[in-house]
């Protein structure tokens, strides 16, 4: 997680912060639909789909990356991305979050906010959080201060770790560390965690910064059998109050999740629907899980 992405994450947590206390629905910052009451905790449907791509193109050097991507996510969706190393799978997540522009097509997220015209700390404020493989924390300080510098922003280190803090702040990290597993080493030193527990530390971070979707890649590489049970069961739960899309190779952890898989090859989507019916398909047989 880089310095202008925490900041812009900060950012947004402050605004959230803000429209909560001048009253508004807890549907992520919109007003209810008409007819619906909006429930605390969930995911309010009624807006659409909360990322959008169409027939997206990305070349670098004549090599098509990206070749006519279609690709949409509901809110509250968990969906899983499979496909071959060169799919297009990293390209993707990097034009959703601004690091790379398409040559062409639509990228839309929350119905009308064109990613392809924001940079990457303005897409980070308006909603979107981005986990890369190797977990990047701050493993000088403890798995408390952590959360608390992700609230912050990184210019606010020294406000972040020596102000006191409210009662509000202080039960939304209880609630953070309850919900990534890491309430008992709260007092460690990042440091000290095992592998597994400093991606979920990450996604922590991530989460105090209150995103709508997450883009997570790669969550399980390295870890134990335990803490891949432990994972799956984690991003469901964090899935109940905001979207999810997770890059993955591990089939058992695809599995275990249940939900909807999409497998990419050669910049565009090959096969999707249930693991299932996407591993039955010969054409994923034979570019991605082999006979």
């Amino acid at each position: 997680m880089t310095p202008d992405l925490m900041e812009a994450g900060a950012q947004r947590l402050q605004e959230h912060t803000a429209r909560m206390e001048a009253g508004k629905t807890e549907s992520g910052g919109r007003a209810a639909a008409y007819g619906r009451i909006a429930t605390p905790g969930e995911v309010d449907l009624a807006h659409g789909r909360i990322l959008y791509l169409e027939d997206v193109h990305v070349s670098f050097d004549g090599f098509k990356a990206i070749n006519g991507l279609n690709l949409d996510i509901a809110p509250g969706e968990l969906r899983c991305i499979i496909g071959p190393n060169g799919a297009g799978k990293t390209t993707m997540m990097d034009i959703i979050t601004g690091k790379t522009r398409p040559d062409k097509g639509e990228v839309y997220f929350k119905g009308d906010y064109d990613l392809t015209k924001h940079d990457e700390a303005e897409i980070a404020q308006a909603g979107i959080g981005r986990k890369f493989q190797k977990p990047t924390v701050f493993e000088s300080h403890t798995v408390d201060d952590n959360i608390r510098l992700a609230m912050a922003g990184t210019r606010a280190v020294f406000a972040a770790l020596f102000h006191k803090p409210s009662n509000e702040e202080d039960e939304r990290v209880e609630e953070i560390l309850a919900t990534v597993r890491l309430t008992a080493r709260r007092t460690d030193y990042a440091a000290n965690l095992s592998h597994g527990q400093k991606q979920w530390l990450e996604i922590g971070m991530l989460l105090a910064q209150e995103p709508e979707l997450l883009l997570v890649d790669e969550p399980v590489a390295g870890m134990t059998d335990a803490e891949t049970e432990e994972t799956a069961k984690l991003l469901k739960e964090i899935a109940r109050t905001r979207s999810i899309v997770v890059v993955e190779h591990d089939m058992h952890f695809v599995r275990s999740l249940g939900v909807k898989v999409t497998c990419l090859h050669e910049g565009t989507v090959l096969s999707e629907g249930s693991l299932d019916f996407v591993s039955a398909d010969p054409r994923v047989i034979e570019v991605y899980l082999g006979r």
